[in-house]
């Protein structure tokens, strides 16, 4: 008898050969899951060309709001950001459609998981990683880790042989992209080359700076405990509020950044986002945080966004870490409400204003002006102690620097004065008693 596996199923190229890969392979029956995370299309037509391919059931699941709420705000609150430039698009959207795969297998009896990340990419581990915390007894088949395939072009000749029908596929496309509501990626082509430009055809969402609007636009975006709720004062749910910032966001040319990144599997490669709403998110709620949270928060916050990051990239959602670091920004984050304006120009996010009901920031004492509440002379003593550990290093290494560092104005004590302090010295210095060291023999066991 086959294996039932369960596959992660997009509808592209390399999904629909591996569903008839699986069954010539395996004798499989093949168990197709879609995931509606905001790409282009949702769900429409997924069904219908996953059974045209050979597939015995098809799930589509609008996950959309779950994967904002419960992935894309807790990421956003931590403050994580992935080789200083990336926001982790990809890398929110793996844990959640594995979750769902999962709870699908165990629901249809599945002896297996599949998926179509190839041997060199990230995507493979973030993958496999949920299936290891959430159903280590299932089987995990990774197609581009046993075929013979080894290029698009490959898989190509495999559908053609085979007759499947590769609607909605674009046979000449030049870049390797994944889009959901938080961003768009483009990978592979010409970008493999880190001097190459990119042309301006090859971005999908935002607008060139160059060509955005002539006139600056000012955007309100408000936030509660770190969470987005509203813009220009406009409620939202967490759906709209996302895709309304990432029109904005395009329009004039914001979130986009080329990185050269460090994949999980030890290579370098080169990637270009788009991430308009996200950039404008970490913005305003990295402004907003300035403002209500203070000093030593802000910098442990910052260290664990860089371990958020990481987390994150590598795929270790489902853990205890990642739970207990959301634990500390849930709690962090109490007071980070208010509201920020930007000002977006030419494929910029610049800070307008900011103001909270938690805000720390009090203009008296931060005024050059009187403050009754706040005394300069108080600054002293604060320096003195402040200062200590300098002074006290200083006054160490002079001592040990000799003569040559006494002050010209010194002067030499005369004679007797020299030699009665010397005999008042010996006077007072505290006699030690003398230690009888034992002989060789004496210190031998008996």
């Amino acid at each position: 008898m086959g294996l039932k596996v369960v596959l992660a199923y997009s509808g592209g190229l390399d999904t629909s050969v591996i569903v008839p890969w699986l069954r010539e392979k395996y004798d499989a029956e093949v168990i197709c899951v879609a995931a509606d995370v905001g790409q282009p299309g949702g769900l429409e037509g997924l069904d219908e060309r996953a059974k045209a391919t050979g597939a015995a059931e098809f799930y589509g699941e609008d996950l959309r709001k779950e994967f904002v709420e419960d992935f894309v705000w807790p990421t956003l609150r931590s403050g994580a950001v992935y080789g200083r430039k990336y926001l982790l698009g990809t890398a929110m959207a793996r844990p959640i459609i594995a979750r769902r795969m999962v709870e699908i297998a165990l629901e249809v009896g599945a002896d297996a998981l599949s998926h179509g990340c190839t041997g060199k990419g990230n995507d493979q581990v973030r993958f496999e990683l949920t299936f290891a915390a959430l159903a280590p007894d299932l089987r995990v088949i990774a197609p581009w880790r046993e075929w013979d395939l080894q290029s698009r072009e490959d898989a190509l000749e495999y559908a053609r042989a085979r007759q499947i029908p590769l609607v909605g596929i674009d046979e000449t496309k030049l870049y390797s992209r994944d889009e959901n509501i938080w961003h768009i990626s483009h990978e592979g082509g010409p970008l493999e080359d880190p001097a190459f430009e990119p042309d301006e055809s090859m971005y999908q969402w935002t607008t060139a700076p160059e060509a955005a609007p002539d006139e600056p636009e000012y955007l309100e975006i408000g936030f509660e405990q770190g969470r987005p709720v509203s813009v220009n004062d406009e409620a939202l749910d967490s759906v709209d509020l996302l895709l309304a910032l990432n029109e904005i966001g395009s329009r004039h040319g914001v979130g986009r950044i080329d990185l050269v990144e460090d994949r999980l599997v030890g290579m370098k490669s080169r990637g270009v986002y788009e991430t308009p709403g996200g950039t404008l998110l970490y913005t305003a709620l990295q402004e907003l945080e300035q403002l209500t949270l203070d000093r030593r928060a802000l910098t442990f916050k910052d260290q664990v966004a860089a371990r958020y990051a990481d987390l994150v990239y590598e795929g270790w959602w489902w853990t205890p870490e990642r739970e207990a670091i959301d634990a500390f920004v849930d709690v962090l984050m109490k007071r980070v409400t208010g509201v920020v304006r930007l000002k977006l120009y030419k494929g910029s996010a610049s800070i307008a204003s900011r103001r909270s009901p938690e805000s720390l920031y009090h203009a008296g004492l931060a005024s050059f002006g009187e403050e009754a509440t706040y005394n300069h002379a108080d600054a002293e003593g604060f320096i003195k102690l402040f200062g200590l550990p300098a002074r006290v290093a200083a006054e160490r290494d002079r001592g040990k620097s000799g003569p040559s560092d006494v002050p010209e104005a010194a002067t030499e004590p005369d004679e007797t004065e020299t030699e009665t302090n010397t005999t008042n010295e010996a006077a007072t210095r505290p006699t030690r008693p003398r230690l009888r060291r034992r002989s060789p023999r004496a210190s031998k066991p008996r």
